[in-house]
């Protein structure tokens, strides 16, 4: 019934233009308000990948990543990330430790990843991937 439907995600925010700020300026994404719905963005990751940010006046930020980001280098992405204004999570739990700059490098049974947060408080990462 749904095979073959281009379902898409999407995710709160409290400030629309904090959000389209943060994911154009910040990271570089193309977002850009929804023609049909001009209250909404479409961040476009790819062109067979737009994810909608709605306004949420109660918005409560995610618990966990809504977003993964794939990059060949988590080391050189945070540099350059921090520069833009990003601040990575430091993590010191049990479970998950983090090094100074936020990353947590892999032991072999994951992979090196780093978490930030955007304006309205949801969780992102960057995920080390080798790409061809």
């Amino acid at each position: 019934m749904l095979e073959g439907n281009k379902a898409f995600s999407g995710f709160s925010v409290n400030d629309l233009p904090k959000a389209k700020e943060f994911y154009g300026k910040t990271l570089g994404l193309n977002v850009y308000n929804d023609e049909q719905m001009p209250d909404l963005l479409n961040l476009e990751i790819n062109k067979d990948n737009i994810i909608l940010i709605y306004p949420k006046p109660n918005h409560t930020p995610a618990t966990f990543t809504i977003l993964n980001f794939p990059v060949q280098s988590v080391e050189e992405t945070v540099d350059e990330l921090t520069a833009r204004g990003v601040k990575f999570i430091i993590y010191n739990l049990d479970e998950i430790k983090t090094n100074e700059k936020g990353i947590l490098k892999s032991d072999g049974n994951g992979p090196t990843i780093a978490w930030f947060n955007d304006p309205a408080g949801n969780i992102l990462s960057i995920i080390e991937q080798h790409m061809q």
